[in-house]
């Protein structure tokens, strides 16, 4: 990441550089409040956190800023910066304020909420995920403003921070239809994801969705003596584990019905921009908690598994004795949990659906199944990569970073689908973290020059918008 900040080529750059000390000591301050939402413990110190990021907006210069906190959704910010001219395209930036628990908070070499700054990595809960790059977009405003010389953005700006995004964002559908006026926009700018590399920075085009249910199979009021009963009523964790054997085909295809008939597959330009990504083996599976090998649907990449193909996944199965030494019995009750991870244009109450169709096919005569849901689900979303505002992002971070800027995705999921189907935009994204980050783990990190790199990009970016939606 070479340039020189006073190259009048990089007005943007200059103007980050002047601010880059400035940025620092303020995201350290906000890193220090444990803004955990999942606890209610730590709810104040939500709504501490929300009211710090109101008074840094208001320090610096934006003319409306308010803390939503009429409930039940945890605080959420939201502040406008109208621009210059009345025909400027209005921009939301999204991002979340709250953080993730910190156990096992021994594993941490610092402690998470005193960040530590190492060489260029800065070290805290929240650090990347996702204050770090809220802070950047911040920054990139100034910058922006700086750059210009002028009082108001090239675009009308709107911010909206939630504090419940690492919860799965329950009451956001709310917050958008109590705030529907206050947050109407031609684009959103979604800031919570990644680059794929440091020397490879990307610009993502979507998310998967998610959908996630537990299977219970009931045979009996207790556990029962194997000896005594065993071989004549049916065995619920048997049937638990016949279940799971049967949800994936021998290629490593979900069986459930029609569980494809939705897809909609990346573009061959993607695919070649995923193809051209550098990829270490070793390194990857380094990354995958240790993982030795290999697995997955033939025809596709790891990478394209992970970003643009669906899957369902086994998250854990319990069903009798699992103490030390052994228990001859018939469980009464066996239970398997399953997440799937869906790609445009599946939708989670279809596969909801053929989830129970699935169950009632694989339970056997003598039990009884029950399929619990874990939530309504999180849809998809893709935008259409020949998009002007993707490819206004994509010049604004290869401006930023002098490398080639590909298209990637990620195996995530987030909001991006419910604030393009309430806003009715598109949402197009710009982050500058990376994905060993160690987000929702002990030790989380960002790399600070990549932050300064984004608020570069987002800099250049608002000055690019006018033109490239006009």
């Amino acid at each position: 990441m070479s340039g020189d900040p006073e190259n009048p080529e990089h007005p943007e750059r200059a103007a980050v550089a002047a601010f880059a000390d400035d940025f620092l000591v303020d995201l350290r301050e906000w890193l220090t409040i444990p803004s955990i939402g999942a606890d209610p413990a730590h709810h104040g110190d939500v709504r501490a956190s929300a009211h710090w990021l109101a008074e840094a907006l208001r320090r610096d210069g934006w003319p409306e800023v308010r803390v939503w906190d009429e409930g039940p959704a945890l605080p959420a910010v939201y502040a406008c910066w109208p621009a210059a001219s009345p025909e400027a395209p209005t921009v939301l930036v999204y991002g979340h304020h709250d953080v993730q628990p910190v156990d096992p908070v021994e594993q941490w070499h610092h402690p998470p909420f005193e960040p530590a700054l190492v060489g260029e990595e800065l070290f805290a809960r929240g650090a990347s995920d996702d204050k770090g790059q809220v802070a950047m977009h911040l920054l990139g405003v100034k910058a922006h403003l700086a750059a210009t010389g002028s009082a108001q953005p090239a675009v009308t700006l709107k911010l909206l921070v939630e504090g419940e995004e690492e919860s799965g964002s329950p009451h956001l559908t709310r917050l958008l239809d109590q705030h529907r006026d206050d947050l109407a926009c031609d684009l959103v700018v979604f800031t919570d994801t990644p680059l794929y590399g440091r020397d490879a920075p990307t610009v993502c085009t979507g998310q998967r969705g998610v959908y996630g249910a537990e299977v219970v199979f009931t045979g009996g009021t207790s556990d029962a003596h194997s000896g005594r009963i065993g071989g004549s009523v049916p065995n619920p964790a048997t049937a638990i584990a016949r279940l799971v054997a049967a949800l994936h085909d021998s290629s490593g295809r979900v069986q459930l019905r029609d569980f494809y008939a939705d897809v909609t597959e990346p573009t061959e330009a993607e695919r070649a921009d995923y193809a051209a990504l550098p990829f270490d083996e070793a390194v990857w599976l380094a990354t995958a908690g240790g993982a030795q090998g290999f697995a997955g649907e033939p025809g596709w990449s790891a990478l394209e598994r992970v970003w643009v193909r669906p899957t369902a996944e086994v998250n854990g199965i319990h069903g009798g004795y699992t103490g030390p030494g052994l228990k001859t019995i018939v469980p009464a009750r066996a239970s398997v949990k399953l997440s799937f991870r869906l790609v445009p244009d599946q939708q989670p109450e279809r596969i909801a659906d053929a989830l129970r169709e699935f169950v009632v096919k694989h339970t056997p005569d003598g039990l009884h199944a029950e399929v619990i849901a874990r939530g309504d689900g999180v849809p998809p979303y893709a935008v259409d990569v020949s998009h002007p505002a993707v490819g206004a992002v994509r010049d604004a971070v290869q401006a930023a970073f002098e490398q080639p800027v590909r298209f990637s995705r990620t195996g995530g999921s987030g909001p991006a689908a419910l604030l393009h189907g309430w806003l009715g935009v598109p949402v197009v994204y710009l982050g500058a973290t990376l994905p060993d980050d160690r987000i929702h783990a002990p030790n989380e990190r960002v790399v600070v020059p990549l932050l300064l790199r984004g608020a570069e990009a987002a800099a250049r970016l608002w000055r690019l918008l006018p033109e490239r939606l006009s």
